[in-house]
């Protein structure tokens, strides 16, 4: 029997729903939820998902300010940029596009954005809250990850779970958000010596490496939830996970397709955690 699709677009949109009634009740307070996002240099991917950002914030009643500069803007003259929107209290997140041009160093344009404001969870006070259970905003995709074992009923407690990759914005606190949830996590990565032995033992699976059919059918437990963070193309161009999508799906309990499992949600956990900056600028001044 194939497995059940986890439909991320219908469970993205239930949560903006949410989105857009907190957004109207805290408009209706005087605050209405801001984001402001800053892209540099013409890198086309980053178009569309600046784009896509804009138009779902628009869509959720979250205001959305959008500054984009030619890839020769100075790493000084964005960090004053990023220091401005930290000082302006219409703003509630701060979103710098990655990646950004080589002359300027991402890790310190992330370090300049105000933790209260960094609602992609990068910066290293919000990875530190990560890490030890702190109150603080969880990075989008692995936030959307966790939301997306939650609406199919997979509770996370006692169970064992393989995350394939170790980066800062996936891998990492992907571990920590299921470790957290009391699952017994794995974390595998290139110089894994046999990766198929950590993921046939697995309940869960969560695949975010960027590379096209890490994942296959004889590497999955039978019932296993399958989680494709994976974004990259066939040879034909058309658009795959990290996962050997067809053959594991006859394999796996659940499964996200890709498109249309992990991606809706990333965009829609930005949203989350705009407006709950925003709501959280308003208990800080009543």
């Amino acid at each position: 029997m194939s497995a059940r699709l986890i439909d991320g677009t219908a469970i993205a949109a239930t949560l903006r729903a949410d989105v857009a009634r907190r957004a109207a009740a805290s408009t209706a307070r005087g605050t209405p939820p801001g984001l402001a996002v800053i892209r540099v240099g013409d890198n086309p991917a980053s178009q569309v998902y600046v784009r896509n950002k804009a138009k779902a914030c628009r869509d959720n009643g979250i205001r959305s300010l959008l500054e984009e500069y030619p890839a020769r803007l100075t790493e000084a003259d964005l960090l004053a940029r990023v220091r401005a929107f930290n000082a302006e209290p219409a703003v509630h997140g701060i979103l710098v596009q990655l990646p950004l041009p080589a002359h300027i160093d991402a890790h310190k344009v992330i370090a300049t954005i105000s933790p209260a404001k960094d609602v992609d969870g990068f910066h290293v006070a919000n990875a530190g809250a990560l890490m030890v259970g702190e109150p603080g905003f969880k990075p989008c995709t692995p936030y959307g990850c966790m939301k997306l074992l939650e609406a199919i009923g997979c509770d996370p407690r006692g169970k064992d779970a393989v995350v394939i990759g170790r980066s800062n914005i996936v891998g990492k606190p992907m571990a920590m958000l299921l470790l957290h949830a009391s699952a017994t996590v794995t974390v595998c990565h290139s110089v894994t010596a046999d990766l198929g032995a950590q993921t046939r033992r697995a309940d869960i699976v969560v695949a975010a490496v960027g590379k096209r059919n890490t994942l296959t059918a004889q590497m999955v437990k039978p019932g296993a939830v399958v989680i494709d963070v994976g974004m990259n193309r066939n040879a034909a161009g058309k658009l795959c996970g990290d996962v050997d999508f067809d053959a594991v799906r006859e394999v796996a309990g659940w499964i996200t397709p890709v498109p249309g499992g992990v991606g809706p949600m990333t965009i829609t956990m930005l949203l989350v955690n705009t407006v709950e900056a925003a709501e959280r600028s308003i208990h800080s001044n009543p």
